[in-house]
């Protein structure tokens, strides 16, 4: 018996490999509080993730993972944003802060995830059941 082989073209690792290289700059560029760079790197971060996903849109699989790393930077864009411009600890809703505003996008992506596997165990002890 063997394993299926999984098989990503060079071109599309090129993309991911550029992609962790724009979301590194973003980040070190939050770290550093260079707010200009920061702003500019969300395009291109953001960008890369969304066509990443669309390019795996047809494997479930890379396609939740890939859809959480979409609201994973966004969220991630946004708390940089609300530090940069000091709005991180500020009430903008009742009573929800900046920052906290960036648990709706990790929410989504975490939400994404668990429909994901959630689904496979009910698909997997669906198929056990059939199988007894």
């Amino acid at each position: 018996m063997s394993t299926p082989m999984y098989s990503i073209p060079l071109a599309h690792r090129r993309t991911e490999n550029l992609h962790i290289v724009f979301w590194l700059v973003k980040d070190i560029s939050w770290c550093l509080m260079w707010r200009t760079l920061g702003m500019i790197m969300i395009v291109p971060t953001l960008g890369a993730a969304i066509f990443i996903t669309w390019r795996a849109r047809h494997q479930r699989e890379d396609l939740a993972h890939n859809l959480a790393v979409v609201f994973w930077i966004t969220a991630n864009a946004w708390w940089m944003i609300a530090e940069f411009f000091e709005f991180d600890e500020t009430a903008l809703w009742h009573g929800v802060t900046g920052r906290q505003f960036a648990l709706i996008p990790f929410c989504i992506g975490a939400g994404i995830l668990a429909w994901h596997y959630l689904g496979r165990l009910l698909a997997a002890r669906t198929a056990s059941l059939g199988n007894a």
